[in-house]
């Protein structure tokens, strides 16, 4: 088996790809969605449509770009956590 860090290395670790939340309500969010792009698609005209999709395509690039920063901002927290508690150990077994 692979450490982690062979497997992040390798590009085998893709969490965006694996997380899916477990609100229950995602599935009935999506469902609405889904069903708003439906209505909308009937309303508007086919270049509108088009338009509303890039636009929405951009929201989405957006929110990704701001969990991608928030996942590494996270990790990056953690790792300072981590090696805070690693340093402070020392003092608190010595002391």
């Amino acid at each position: 088996m692979r450490s982690i860090l062979e497997a992040l290395y390798c590009g085998n670790i893709r969490p965006e790809e694996t997380i899916v939340p477990t609100d229950h309500e995602y599935r009935a969010l999506n469902r609405k969605i889904s069903e708003g792009m439906k209505m909308w698609e009937k309303k508007l005209s086919a270049t509108e449509f088009s338009q509303l999709e890039e636009l929405l395509d951009l929201r989405s690039k957006s929110g990704s770009m701001q969990a991608e920063a928030s996942f590494v901002h996270g990790f990056q927290l953690g790792a300072l956590m981590m090696t805070e508690v690693y340093t402070t150990r020392n003092e608190l077994v010595s002391g």
